[in-house]
């Protein structure tokens, strides 16, 4: 067991004794969440903090500032092995690809970066790929924290098919007809019937995917309008002071899925045709 293991294992058997039981596991889902989106949540703090003190007249640039401490999160995270060296590949991945977004969506109009930096690539500072990041260290650490299965997993072909389609989606609705809407009915219909099982100390508990998807996409959404109240991206034609117009989550939502798939090409072992849980399960209430 490890020592994190130890610490949810002696905190989770304080709660129960002292709280309700379903109140105590839903605590501690919390807190195991909140464990896992550990880089993401530094990285909006870091936002935050940053935009409350920063002056212009200083030397370092505000966005620099938030390239050095993603890296430094970045290589603390190993560091302290609180991610492994296969995750940090998978991260890398994210960092590329959400890159490549990142430089056309900027470059079409999509969004913009108000301020100066030095480290950026064609208008584009080069902090906005750990945001990406972010998302694949969050579903790599929260598979592992809490000992996920997805049961019953459809077909290889269907899962990256459905992925790369998304993706290629986010380049060319610029251009042709925008299939998100198939793309929404297509993930309906490839995961309706897989479950996300999950441990709670010694419980196992599911969920349908579509609708951990759909609850990650709008806490997604929540961290992208502390960004633009932040001021540290601004939509096109976006009023600072203005919320991120809700369709938005569609969005994440499906990069959502270009996410899992992404983990899955190194993190394969969660992925069962029937999970591997005891007969006592209890499914999440919707």
């Amino acid at each position: 067991m490890t020592n994190t293991q130890l610490i949810e294992r002696r905190l989770g058997d304080w709660m129960r004794a002292r709280l309700p039981f379903a109140l105590a596991e839903f605590i501690m889902f919390v807190l195991k969440q909140g464990w896992a989106c550990l880089f993401g949540g530094s990285l909006l703090l870091a936002i935050i903090g940053t935009k409350m003190i920063w002056q212009a007249d200083w030397a370092l640039n505000r966005y620099d500032a938030l390239f050095v401490i993603a890296v430094g999160l970045q290589l603390g995270f190993l560091v302290l092995k609180l991610e492994t060296w296969a995750e940090a590949k998978v991260i890398l991945l994210f960092h590329i690809s959400g890159t490549a977004m990142e430089l056309f969506k900027t470059y079409a109009g999509s969004w913009s970066y108000p301020e100066e930096a030095i480290f950026r690539l064609q208008g584009v500072p080069l902090f906005t790929g750990f945001m990406y990041a972010a998302v694949g260290s969050y579903m790599v650490r929260v598979i592992r924290l809490f000992d996920m299965q997805f049961a019953p997993f459809p077909p290889m072909v269907l899962h990256f098919g459905l992925a790369a389609l998304a993706y290629v989606n986010f380049f060319s609705h610029h251009f042709v007809w925008d299939i998100r809407n198939l793309l929404f009915l297509a993930t309906i219909l490839f995961y309706i019937r897989t479950r996300i099982w999950f441990q709670i100390g010694t419980n196992w508990y599911w969920m349908p995917l579509p609708v951990a998807a759909f609850f990650s996409s709008f806490f997604l959404w929540v961290a992208e309008n502390i960004g633009t109240l932040t001021g540290t991206w601004i939509y096109s034609g976006q009023n600072p002071l203005e919320l991120v117009n809700f369709a938005k989550m569609g969005s994440w939502y499906l990069l959502l899925y270009v996410a899992f798939a992404t983990v899955t090409l190194v993190v394969r072992d969660p992925l069962k045709q029937s999970p591997v849980a005891p007969r006592r399960t209890v499914p999440v209430p919707l």
